[in-house]
């Protein structure tokens, strides 16, 4: 049993768009990160970053104690070793599917999600940060488009991590002012893996996870958004 620690985000999405197509046995622990759950101290015990997702298998491979997982890459990586599935045949395979696993993790993810911020949360319009991370965003998009030109999905040879991680940061295109239209290698990868059945029961555990969350308070994002070294500390 994998004890997933989620809420329904782009980064929490990468983890069920696993468990469900590898069809490993999980549950849902829902961490509503606009209510603070984050900062549950037992929460922060396996997550000391005081994000989710995170993992405890209960089951690990060596039959020890559960192990704990945090940050989404590295959950990505310890499942896919775990069931041997979606991390490539060979070492060449692997190493072609990591550099887009952090590719992701280094770039689309805190690019496209400071341009989330800025363009959807903000309090107030910040033209410049608004330009620059839409532009950004933009550019990285074209680097995957190019990627993508003659390939089914991003790397190794057929559907990986590597895409697990990449394609819920492509989901909230239109609210990152960005037009598939304009990259048609990713739009046809995005359309292939929205139709896949594991993508479909995913985003539905997410909408079943986010049914019963109320709209975000003023309250809520000071919680989400004005996170100190101090103010975690004292959660």
């Amino acid at each position: 049993m994998i004890e997933l620690y989620y809420w329904p985000t782009p980064n929490g999405h990468k983890i069920t768009l696993f468990l469900e197509e590898s069809g490993l046995d999980y549950e849902i622990h829902p961490v509503n990160i606009g209510k603070g759950d984050q900062f549950d101290p037992e929460f922060l015990k396996f997550s000391p970053n005081n994000r989710m997702p995170a993992i405890i298998d209960r089951a690990p491979a060596d039959g020890g104690e559960p192990v704990t997982v945090f940050e989404s890459g590295a959950i990505l990586i310890y499942l896919a070793l775990k069931s041997g599935k979606f991390y490539g045949e060979t070492p060449r395979e692997r190493t072609d599917i990591l550099q887009w696993l952090m590719w992701q993790m280094g770039g689309l993810g805190p690019m496209a999600g400071q341009n989330g911020h800025f363009n959807v949360y903000a309090p107030e319009q910040v033209p410049y940060a608004i330009n620059r991370y839409v532009a950004e965003t933009n550019r990285l998009y074209g680097v995957l488009d190019r990627r993508l030109a003659g390939r089914e999905f991003v790397a190794g040879s057929g559907y990986s991590i590597a895409d697990m991680a990449i394609y819920p940061w492509i989901v909230p295109h239109e609210a990152h002012k960005q037009d598939l239209n304009d990259f048609p290698n990713v739009k046809a990868w995005f359309e292939r893996i929205a139709a896949r059945p594991a993508t479909i029961r995913a985003y539905e555990k997410g909408g079943e996870v986010r049914s019963y969350a109320t709209p975000m308070t003023d309250e809520e994002r000071k919680v989400l958004f004005g996170q100190t070294a101090t103010s975690t500390a004292k959660a």
